[in-house]
């Protein structure tokens, strides 16, 4: 709110209050000063910020209440000269209809005769350009000056211009159009209001005047409407046709009807005062029944207690009359306050604790020692937590919050065997009623939601989410399951549009120590992960490319690529590895244990083998018969790479591994080695239906 310390004068007495004074005092009150900017014509222009529950302070009459009851001050209403009234009633010359009352309370329209349109006197252009205003003529301006004044916006038409000189308040009709006064022309919805005349819109309620009948240089008789509106259906009619303006910013925020005819009165009378022309008789007024005044009672020795500062009954009460609170005592001893019509923050005994705490002044609270504050170290689980987001977070991942509710479509692939989905009755959730069995359809839908908006990241789009999936189970009736997972998402990498055999082996590798970190962040680097080939538990997960992962004998999850069929149901381009994980099994390998040993002083002796066995042989049987066969002086088990081609054979391929060997207290030789490796190369053979590669 851009305030004019000389235009906030005019409603103090004795006044002469300086731009530091207004600036303490509001900022006490709870508006602090965005800006203060010294103007050339003497005036100080403060920049107010207005919270939106207090849309009466979006006034300099109500800036000016909130400084009078901070200082000694005595707020001083505008008052104004009765006009020249015309014989004429003004259902003689105008008719009105209000149609919609149920989202325009009041409305009320006032008819000025031979007005004369033109510069505006100085004293009013001096004003409105204190505040960044740029006069217009004296019928405009006028308006703009009740704006800012009261807080009250009004509106004004041509009276030539309305068809039918009559005026009605109705919803649009879909696709209606209006040339609003920016130049635009608007295609209205029908659930946005409209001030229409006979034939059609000529104004969008509470947010811009239409340019038809607009106040032009001929024009001689004006309507002015002053009225209020349902601040919803103004607020979603200005952000859908991107309209902001001082008008719909305030009635966004509550203009209560029952301050209509005060405003209504000074807009009239002023505006015969700057552009002559007499006042037709009567005002012609649509709308509902007034709300009755809002009473809250108040107990005095609750403020004391709160506030901590014994402040008596008699000064509760003028702090509260300063802002225009009425104020009645009862025989209990209580204090009666009837609310003001302008204050509709004001609802509860609290908020009227709250305002004597701002008269007083806040400074005056006293503050009491504070207690030793005790940090609470974070549990277990939370560290847990942090430590997976940590090593995503440096893996390239991005952190999702989806949505619990999918429909059905989406979530039956993610459905294990046995289970049924959990659906909500509510019909609130009719397109996407079912609790979702697994996070990953939600990742998969944000996924494409980041494809239509073409985000590109080197090494592709990487996700990640922890929440709870749910599903239910017959077990002495309705049964239902909820737990916690962890769930991960990521692109194939690659160049281009197309997927090659190797980038697709390259994605798995990519989850897989995606998923090894993780472990070993929670559970230590000596942490072993095992992957192994099973059946999914859920279709969606494509059957010869995926696999189950272990810890310490304890399956985790599973990951593996996406089906084709679920992913041509979410339109993504590149192929899409994933994985869901227990977050309960996970957070307990919390904390990691860490194992130190002696570096060691001798060196190792390496062999690799490279082992051609069929497609379906895993890495896991290789771990399997090596940890069986335990041989003497083995340090580690490394995997160094598969190959696949002409070489390995159809259905073949090629898997080459590095045997450590290092003895505590001496150097090895090499045929010391060689049982142990001949052993294993003999076992795979056997055992696997190795061949062994030269």
């Amino acid at each position: 709110m851009n305030c004019s310390i000389r235009w906030l004068n005019r409603y103090l007495s004795p006044g002469g209050v300086t731009a530091a004074v207004a600036e303490a005092v509001l900022t006490a009150a709870g508006f602090p000063i965005e800006e203060e900017t010294p103007l050339d014509s003497g005036d100080t222009l403060l920049d107010v910020e207005v919270t939106s529950n207090r849309g009466d302070c979006l006034s300099h009459l109500g800036l000016a209440r909130e400084v009078a009851a901070g200082t000694d001050q005595t707020l001083v209403p505008p008052t104004w000269t009765k006009p020249p009234r015309s014989v004429c009633p003004v259902g003689d010359v105008l008719t009105l209809r209000n149609q919609t009352p149920e989202v325009c309370p009041l409305f009320t329209a006032q008819v000025i005769r031979g007005v004369k349109v033109g510069p505006s006197p100085a004293w009013l252009v001096e004003l409105l350009e204190a505040v960044g205003q740029r006069p217009i003529n004296n019928i405009v301006d006028v308006t703009n000056f009740i704006t800012l004044e009261l807080g009250h916006p009004c509106h004004v038409f041509d009276l030539a211009t309305l068809a039918g000189a009559s005026l009605v308040v109705r919803y649009a009709t879909k696709g209606e159009k209006l040339r609003t006064l920016d130049g635009k022309d608007r295609v209205l919805r029908a659930d946005e209001l409209v001030v229409a005349d006979a034939e059609r819109a000529q104004s969008l309620a509470g947010v811009i005047g239409g340019a038809d009948s607009e106040v032009g240089n001929g024009t001689t008789d004006v309507v002015l409407e002053m009225a209020t509106w349902d601040p919803v259906t103004i607020r979603r009619a200005a952000r859908r046709l991107a309209i902001q303006t001082d008008a719909a910013h305030r009635f966004e925020r509550i203009v209560d009807p029952r301050e209509i005819e005060f405003a209504a009165r000074r807009a009239a009378a002023l505006l015969v005062e700057v552009a002559g022309g007499e006042l037709c008789e009567g005002v012609l007024t649509e709308g509902k029944d007034f709300a009755p005044p809002t009473a809250v009672e108040l107990r005095p020795q609750r403020v004391r207690d709160i506030i901590g500062v014994d402040i008596t009954d008699d000064e509760q009460t003028s702090m509260l009359s300063r802002l225009e609170i009425g104020v009645e005592r009862n025989g209990s001893g209580t204090l009666r306050c009837t609310i003001p019509a302008f204050r509709h923050d004001l609802t509860r005994e609290v908020d009227l604790l709250e305002e004597v705490a701002r008269v007083k002044g806040l400074d005056a609270v006293p503050i009491h020692d504070r207690m030793p504050i005790v940090v609470k170290p974070p549990q277990e689980s939370e560290r847990a937590v942090r430590a997976i987001g940590a090593v995503l977070s440096g893996l390239g991942f991005y952190e999702t919050v989806t949505f619990t509710f999918v429909t059905k479509a989406a979530a039956g692939p993610w459905l294990p065997p046995g289970l049924r989905l959990l659906k909500v009755d509510d019909n609130r959730r009719k397109e996407e009623p079912f609790l979702r069995p697994s996070i990953l359809p939600s990742l998969l839908a944000c996924r494409r939601t980041n494809q239509n908006g073409q985000v590109e990241q080197p090494g592709g789009v990487r996700l990640w989410e922890i929440a709870s999936v749910f599903a239910e189970l017959d077990k002495d009736g309705r049964h239902s399951i909820e737990n916690r997972n962890l769930a991960l998402l990521m692109d194939t990498p690659g160049a281009g549009r197309k997927r090659s055999t190797d980038d697709r082996q390259r994605a798995v590798r990519l989850m897989r120590g995606t998923i090894e970190s993780v472990v070993r962040a929670l559970a230590g680097t000596e942490a072993k992960v095992r992957i192994v080939p099973a059946a999914p538990c859920q279709s969606a997960f494509d059957a010869d490319a995926s696999a189950d992962v272990l810890v310490a004998g304890q399956r985790l999850g599973s990951f593996g690529f996406i089906t084709a069929k679920v992913q041509q149901a979410y339109d993504l381009e590149l192929p899409i590895v994933a994985a869901e994980l227990n977050l309960d099994a996970l957070v307990g390998l919390y904390p990691p244990r860490a194992l130190t040993h002696p570096l060691p002083a001798f060196p190792s002796i390496e062999r690799d083998l490279s082992f051609v066995v069929a497609e379906d042989v895993p890495w896991a049987s290789f771990e399997d018969l090596i940890g069986a066969a335990n041989p003497a002086m083995l340090e580690k088990t490394s995997f160094v790479g598969t190959y696949r081609g002409k070489q390995a054979g159809p259905g073949k391929k090629s898997v080459t591994l590095r045997l450590r060997f290092r003895s505590p207290d001496r150097t090895l030789r090499h045929e010391e080695v060689d049982p142990q490796v001949e052993s294993l190369v003999t076992q795979a053979k056997s055992r696997l239906g190795a061949e062994l590669r030269t």
